[in-house]
């Protein structure tokens, strides 16, 4: 069985950082392109970041390029997003998602996924 858990999510201020892990189970990790999703309420769910199942490639929608770094750890089975100089706008529920082999970059490519977790960033 496949999980997906989001942790590191919460409260920070306008400016602040955090970093969100996500820690796969049930798959060969190493397998995978990983993904970090958001959703803000009333909105659709948005690529945030992509990154190579061997980590050698990532990508970042424009809204978080230069602020927010994707990465993994194949031995540890997990991702990470480390999110800097936070904004308003940025609040959201965040997910991890998994995507055999490939990257993908709609949400629906992907055929796991995190519960979500909450990152809000007050103003």
């Amino acid at each position: 069985q496949v999980q997906l858990v989001e942790s590191g999510g919460g409260l920070v201020q306008a400016g602040g950082s955090l970093t969100l892990s996500c820690a796969a189970s049930g798959l060969t990790f190493s397998s995978y392109a990983m993904a970090w999703f958001r959703q803000a309420p009333g909105k659709e769910r948005l690529l945030v970041a992509t990154i190579h199942r061997q980590g050698t490639s990532t990508s970042y929608a424009d809204s978080v390029k230069g602020r927010f770094t994707i990465s993994r750890d194949n031995a540890k089975n997990t991702v990470y997003l480390q999110m800097a100089s936070l904004k308003p706008e940025d609040t959201a529920v965040y997910y991890c998602a998994a995507r055999l082999l490939v990257i993908g970059y709609a949400w629906e490519e992907y055929g796991y996924w995190g519960q979500g977790i909450q990152v809000t960033v007050s103003s």
